[in-house]
């Protein structure tokens, strides 16, 4: 293994990126958001990033402050990962970054897209204003686990487990979800694939329309002034 790279700059954006700056580390951030994980958990969650450079980030991270490991008491017994206090603070950075990317003009195309990402992506695209006064509770059942989506007061909550009487049961790979936010799939052609959609129609489009996507940022190449035609693809989330 190589020697950590540093920018050797007094900048706190820099000594920032001297953290969390190397490939992988964010998105190793990105799955311990939603709580601690093994790392046979994280190496299924990311599943193009070898075991060696996986143990690579989780080391550096764990030197600079942003993960700690520790070993679940019995029965469990496993040695976990999960973000310190510290590694908790970068939650609204992964927030805004998701949120800019999902805004991209070269959206990411037909890529994968794992079960914590497209959970903490409602978090970016989530609207305050479309919400409302709502107060309800929905949960999302994927194959690798439950989460339980909150929603009071304006803000959205997200947390793994099940939820005790949720307005809309979503059971659907993560990749028709995201196919849902995004509009590229309806409601029945959802089902058609094989999610299953529990709860009034009513309350499952409001569930969606919580979730907005943004309009693609305009480039300059495909600036309409520039002469070209502009072709409006959906946004991955």
């Amino acid at each position: 293994m190589g020697s950590k790279r540093s920018y050797g700059d007094a900048c706190r954006l820099a000594h920032a990126l001297d953290v969390v700056g190397e490939r992988w580390a964010l998105l190793v951030v990105r799955e311990l958001m939603l709580g601690p994980k093994r790392f046979t958990d994280l190496r299924a969650g990311l599943p193009n990033v070898s075991s060696n450079v996986l143990a690579e980030r989780l080391r550096e991270l764990e030197q600079g402050g942003v993960v700690r490991r520790h070993k679940l008491p019995p029965p469990a017994g496993s040695w976990v990962y999960e973000l310190t206090d510290w590694g908790m603070r970068l939650e609204p950075v992964v927030t805004q970054l998701g949120a800019w990317g999902a805004s991209s003009p070269q959206p990411p195309g037909e890529a994968p897209i794992g079960a914590d990402s497209i959970v903490l992506a409602l978090r970016s695209l989530f609207d305050p204003k479309a919400a409302g006064k709502l107060r309800a509770t929905y949960e999302l059942r994927f194959e690798d686990g439950s989460f339980r989506v909150e929603v009071a007061k304006g803000k959205v909550e997200l947390s793994r487990g099940t939820a005790a009487k949720p307005e809309v049961t979503i059971e659907a790979d993560p990749g028709a979800l995201a196919g849902l936010l995004t509009g590229q799939l309806s409601l029945d052609e959802a089902r058609r694939a094989g999610a299953r959609i529990e709860g009034e129609k009513s309350a499952v489009v409001r569930f969606l329309d919580l979730f907005p996507m943004p309009e693609p940022c305009m480039s300059e190449a495909s600036n309409p002034l520039n002469g070209e035609d502009v072709h409006k693809a959906p946004v991955a989330v």
